[in-house]
Order: structure tokens, then sequence, then C-alpha cells
């Protein structure tokens, strides 16, 4: 790859609007994000349906790459109609993730984290591959998520790489340090030149530039507009519940709505 991508989140069209008129490269399309702006909890219960929807709302207000959570892929039949589907809306590049289906959030401290086996998850990468050999289509590890080695990663890593994967990403909760997220990428540049993500969520600590110098070619800031704008709605709420009126709020203007949205434009 040339030049790192930064991507950031986005769920809905304001949130891609937001984007858009940034410095970041491309756009997150996150199945946690989706999922938590309609009110669900994220085990793949959105259909694929809503979740194009979402999608073309962020197409139809962002010219930047749209990179898909694909989650576990769904069906290894269907995953080329989906991918085709998601094509034609817009989207740039798909991440499937190798847990069974339906899958649990990766941060969730209580859920066990049950992984794909290495030849049914390489069958849907082949799959997908055959069936929308248009679309990047990336592997994501769930390896460090469910408490196994760096080790079983990197065959993982490599396994799914010779099955088709364009690039690999690597998961990891870490917090307190990321040691086994920049062991991995270290190994991983040992055997693949592919391109390789990562999704500092948790360890949060260490930059940008940190990480690309760690060998990292695409950096996802996964959640960050859903929670700040849920923190925001939060606090806002509670305010005006508390003050029984509006004076004291510190909120954005409608101005700058009509602005952002193009409304002075009708």
């Amino acid at each position: 790859m040339g030049k790192p991508v930064i991507v950031c989140e986005a769920h809905n069209g304001l949130s891609a609007l937001l984007v858009e008129n940034s410095k970041f490269d491309a756009i997150w399309e996150s199945s946690l994000t989706d999922s938590a702006s309609k009110g669900l909890p994220d085990i793949e219960l959105v259909s694929m349906d809503s979740r194009l929807n979402t999608v073309r709302e962020i197409r139809q207000n962002s010219t930047k790459p749209i990179i898909f959570d694909g989650d576990t892929g769904g069906q290894i039949d269907h995953l080329p109609y989906w991918l085709n589907r998601l094509k034609e809306a817009g989207v740039d590049a798909v991440i499937i993730e190798d847990k069974v289906f339906p899958k649990r959030n990766s941060l969730d401290e209580n859920s066990k984290q049950i992984l794909e086996s290495v030849d049914t998850f390489c069958e849907k990468i082949k799959k997908g591959k055959e069936g929308c050999p248009e679309m990047l289509l990336f592997a994501r590890l769930e390896s460090l998520i469910a408490k196994h080695s760096i080790f079983e990663a990197l065959i993982r890593a490599e396994a799914f790489l010779n099955a088709g994967a364009d690039g690999i990403m690597i998961h990891s909760k870490a917090s307190v340090n990321a040691e086994e997220v920049f062991e991995f990428a270290k190994r991983f540049r040992e055997i693949s030149d592919k391109p390789l993500i990562c999704v500092p969520t948790t360890y949060n600590q260490y930059n940008n530039q940190e990480l690309i110098d760690a060998g990292f070619n695409i950096i996802i800031h996964a959640n960050h507009l859903l929670r700040a704008s849920f923190k925001a709605m939060k606090d806002t709420i509670e305010k005006l519940d508390k003050d029984q009126g509006s004076m004291n709020l510190d909120i954005g203007s409608v101005k700058e709505i009509f602005a952002i949205t193009g409304y002075d434009k009708y």
C-alpha cells in the first residue's frame, strides 16, 4: 500500500457529513454503531437490508471510501450476494471476522468468543472473492480477543491470505499496553506485505503515527462519533430535565445544522 489510511466511523447521514468535511481518509460503517443508533444490541440482529440503507445514507452524504463491518459474513453461500449488493450501494471494502454466527461484540468482557474453524472461514473468503472479485475483502482475526496466542493468530492470518483475503485486521482489547498488537504486527511483517489494519479503541494511548511506525496501513477509529453523540444527548437530556428549560445548554445551533445539511441551497 501507499499512504496510510486513517478511518473514522459514521452511522448516519449527519455523521457522514462530519467525516466528509474532516481530514479522515475513509468511513467505517460499524455494526456496533449502526445497531446502537437503532437502539439494538450488537449481535448481528440488524438485517442486511437495514445495513444497506445505512450505507446508502452515508454514500449520499460522502464521497470518501466506505469500509463495511461485515460481522461474521453470515452464510457462506449468501456472502457473494451481499458483497455485490454492498458494492452497488457504494462500499469499497468489507471486513469479516473469524467468529461463529451470531457474533458477540468483541469488547464484551462477559461473552465467550467462539472462533470459526480455519477451513470454514477460508471457504467463506474464497466464495466471497469468487462471487465479487472487485470488492476488497479483509479478514478480521479474533484470536487475541478470544485469549488465544499470537502464534495461532499468525497461522490464521497466513491461511486467510492464502485463501484470497486482501489484508488482515488484528483485533485486541488490550488497554494498559498493546504489546500483543505490536508483537503481532512485527511478526506479520515477516510473512506478508499485505495491508494490516488495527482498531485502537482500548489502546488509544498510541497515536496514529506510532501505529503506522509499528507496521499498520489502516487505522480505524471505530465508534467515537456515536459514543460522543450518546454522551452529549445523555448530558443534555439530564440538564434539560434538571433546569426545566434550555437556557443554559451549550449545544450546536440550528444555523450550524442548516449549514452542514445544505439547507440554504433549497
